[in-house]
């Protein structure tokens, strides 16, 4: 499997990337917290770990850690705007549960 982009993710991150003037593309990893045990960690990325494995999606670069990887392994990475309000959004196909207040998943 791997890790996707929609073309509005891509697109966001490309113009962000674009006003930064640097960056090879994002890292999407989760580290642990929250009620349900796991959240979602995403930052742009300048240098590439030696450990990191590496998706592309729309032009855009996605690398993650392989711990990481075997909880968030098929998921589509999402931008949308709804109102007010925009933001990523993680459509994995691992989760199991997600704690009320949305910031934690369980796989």
């Amino acid at each position: 499997m791997a890790i996707t982009l929609t073309e509005a993710a891509a697109r966001h991150v490309r113009r962000y990337l674009e006003r930064r003037g640097k960056g090879l593309g994002v890292r999407l990893g989760v580290k642990t917290t929250g009620c349900s045990g796991l959240a979602y960690k995403l930052e742009y990325v300048d240098e590439p770990q030696p450990e990191d494995v590496v998706f592309e999606s729309h032009g855009v670069k996605v690398l993650t850690d392989p711990k990481s990887l075997a909880y968030i392994d098929g998921t589509e990475l999402d931008y949308v705007r709804e109102g007010l309000n925009e933001g990523f959004k993680f459509h994995n196909p691992n989760e199991r549960d997600r704690c009320g207040c949305g910031e934690s998943f369980r796989v």
